[in-house]
């Protein structure tokens, strides 16, 4: 005999949270995580509020970039924000810039990431 859920139950169930990564599965945290970004915008957020950027593969997810960044880096990061950089070409000129996937990645105080600079 099958007891019915309420709704409040039902609410819970679905709320639960997917932590399982999607395409770690597939590729290995190196294959995640593509490099990480270097420039003089990044190493300011780096110094004062400890946010780390790293190019990240196409299909990743939080859940898969936070599994990578424990891996390679032995860190466990507070929160981590996705941001799809767009294509940026022109006709005139020959600069082109791709787009691609960029990972923001918060570290608590206490920790640090060497990236050898």
């Amino acid at each position: 005999m099958c007891i019915p859920m309420t709704f409040k139950q039902i609410l819970q169930a679905r709320a639960k949270k997917n932590t399982t990564g999607k395409i770690i599965k597939k590729l290995s945290p190196y294959g995640v995580i593509l490099s990480p970004i270097v420039t003089e915008k990044t190493h300011k957020q780096q110094e004062e509020s400890n946010k780390y950027s790293f190019k990240v593969h196409n299909d990743a997810n939080k859940n898969d970039v936070k599994q990578a960044i424990e891996f390679l880096y032995k860190v466990h990061p507070d929160g981590i924000n996705m941001v799809k950089v767009v294509y940026k070409g022109r006709n005139q000129r020959k600069l082109v810039r791709k787009a691609y996937k960029k990972a923001i990645v918060t570290l608590p105080k206490k920790e640090k990431i060497e990236l050898g600079s």
